[in-house]
């Protein structure tokens, strides 16, 4: 069997230990004599996977029983639509703009409402986290929406934005269980699963009690989170098996020591990657210092043909998918929970040899 370092932003690397323990249950499941792709969702036997999942989940975030916890089909792109039908009450509602993911929620939401950019980054291509420390926030206004993690551009927000009493809305989709995160600050948080968590096609929604239930009216049932509480997720056939292997991937993150061991895992594998980039006379960094993403690190070495070169020999030796997004070029690793430091390790190691035969050169 060969197993490669995959560096892929999303759909990204799983822990082996969730992918070998689903492996021996593919045929059958815990002695049921099926696979969990098979199983009904109305069974008793699911019933029992998805609250556990649901029960782990809320454990390792601490989540409040004022919080509801979703399952729901489609990644963030349908969340875009989601958090805006749902939150925006009076149809006024601002957004920080710091990289592609918000920029599309905000034309998402300009479909309902009066929604507008009340920070961006977009004049230095969202190499920075905007000043939020005194946005020009609507007094009527509904939420403020922002993005945790920006996966292209290699950009994290470190604190908490400032909402002025407003809702607030975050996309964790390429942070989510990387570090601790207090829920309570949030009106609603939300990630599509196909990054750090679990197979594409399904995202987590971690909504507020009270804000369920306030729907436009134009608002399609399947895109009503109350549809999903009132349900417990079960409203139609779920993706079942991504809620199976998630749960898995909640339960390794347990072993692992939770949160808290994450956070200390991901920073030391970022600054190993940090350190060699900031020394390299080669590869740089383009992103403000301050505003450095532990899950996604971009890197360039300002010759367009050069990166390419880079990414095809790196694939050769098991490194896939280095390529940057293509909106930006140059480089990406994402370094997500399941990316072993073995795995840095050798891509700098990687690194470190091709410049040196690019100098040579």
């Amino acid at each position: 069997m060969r197993r490669v370092y995959n560096f892929s932003a999303g759909p990204a690397m799983l822990p082996e230990e969730v992918l070998r323990e689903a492996s021996e249950e593919m045929l059958d499941y815990r002695g049921h004599g099926m696979s969990v792709m098979e199983m009904s969702h109305r069974s008793s036997m699911f019933r029992e996977i998805i609250e556990q999942a649901e029960r782990d989940l809320r454990e390792l975030m601490d989540i409040p029983e004022s919080y509801r916890v979703l399952f729901i089909q489609g990644g963030g792109h349908v969340q875009f639509a989601m958090a805006a039908l749902n939150l925006m009450v009076h149809r006024k509602a601002e957004y920080i703009v710091s990289g592609q993911w918000a920029k599309k929620a905000l034309s998402e939401a300009k479909r309902y409402g009066d929604a507008r950019a009340v920070a961006s980054s977009e004049d230095k291509c969202y190499s920075y986290i905007p000043d939020c420390s005194d946005l020009p926030i609507r007094e009527d206004a509904d939420y403020l929406y922002y993005c945790m993690n920006n996966t292209i551009y290699g950009t994290a927000f470190h604190s908490i934005p400032d909402g002025k009493g407003k809702i607030l809305v975050s996309d964790i989709s390429s942070c989510f269980l990387s570090e601790p995160l207090d829920v309570r600050p949030f009106g609603l948080l939300f990630g599509g699963v196909q990054k750090n968590v679990g197979p594409a096609g399904m995202a987590i929604a971690i909504i507020r009690e009270d804000l369920i239930g306030k729907a436009l009216p134009e608002t399609p049932t399947m895109l009503d989170y109350k549809t999903y509480s009132e349900s417990a997720s079960l409203y139609n056939t779920p993706p079942c098996y991504n809620i199976y292997i998630c749960g898995k991937v909640f339960q390794w993150l347990k072993k692992q020591g939770g949160l808290s061991a994450m956070r200390e895992i991901n920073v030391e594998k970022a600054k190993l990657l940090y350190d060699f980039l900031d020394q390299s006379r080669l590869f740089r960094n383009p992103v403000t210092k301050k505003d450095r993403s532990i899950m996604n690190v971009t890197f360039v070495t300002g010759d367009p043909e050069l990166d390419e070169k880079f990414v095809k020999e790196a694939k050769a030796e098991g490194l896939e998918n280095l390529k940057g997004h293509r909106t930006v070029g140059g480089m990406r690793a994402s370094i997500y929970n399941a990316m072993p430091r073995a795995g840095v390790e050798k891509l700098i190691r990687f690194m470190r040899d091709f410049e040196e035969r690019e100098r040579r050169a």
